[in-house]
């Protein structure tokens, strides 16, 4: 396995991989799992929910949210929050439709070891 020297590394949130890493040297991306000990992508699948409600996804004990990010699904929804959970355990997101009074929200949390 290759060592990335300080400022070598860059992590950019890849839509429907996690994260990756790349040396600033232009070689082939190092996956996450060997980046980031504990690595795990969380999901808590899309449901309908009233407006504004949140919804929170955790990550499994003994790890810790390092990011995370949600969707919201229906005609006109609109995510109107993402962020991380106080405790840093997990990540939780809102939404809300114009025209109804319920939303579709996926929420996700990346995971590592503490």
């Amino acid at each position: 396995m290759r060592t990335l020297g300080a400022g070598a590394l860059a992590v950019a949130l890849v839509s429907g991989v996690g994260w990756a890493a790349q040396a600033s040297d232009g070689q082939a991306p190092v996956e996450a799992a060997a980046v980031v000990d504990g690595y795990q992508v969380v999901k808590l699948p899309n449901a309908t929910v009233p407006n504004f409600q949140r919804r929170t996804v955790f990550c499994p004990q003994g790890k810790v949210a390092i990011g995370g990010g949600a969707e919201a699904q229906g005609q006109d929804a609109i995510l109107v929050g993402s962020f991380p959970t106080d405790d840093g355990r997990g990540w939780t997101a809102l939404g809300r439709q114009m025209r109804y009074s319920d939303v579709g929200i996926s929420v996700y949390a990346i995971c590592a070891n503490r």
